[in-house]
């Protein structure tokens, strides 16, 4: 993620920690100091986020180039023989109506 961390002025939070046990030596033997790596999580969360905040723009764009695909009406569908032949019925009837007044 170079970029990124261009970007984010180099911002690097992996070398946050926090000191729980400090290192000791009982009976000669070294034992380690004992740290709360919090940098790495928050890293991992920035990460995330970068990460998520690109694909959500990138789908968003996608969309909106497909919606302006999908805006072009389609011209309305024939109508069935059925509806052609209640048409011809409606009419007719209507001719009689006239010609009996």
């Amino acid at each position: 993620m170079p970029l990124v961390g261009l970007l984010v002025g180099g911002i690097n939070f992996t070398d946050l920690k926090i000191l729980l046990k400090p290192e000791e030596i009982v009976d000669g033997v070294e034992k380690a100091a004992v740290y709360l790596n919090y940098g790495v999580f928050m890293q991992a969360v920035l990460d995330f986020l970068v990460i998520a905040l690109s694909i959500f723009f990138c789908i968003k764009m996608i969309s909106k180039f497909n919606k302006k695909q999908e805006e072009a009406p389609a011209a309305p569908p024939a109508p069935s023989k059925e509806e052609v032949l209640l048409g011809e019925i409606r009419d007719l009837l209507k001719e009689q109506n006239q010609k009996e007044k």
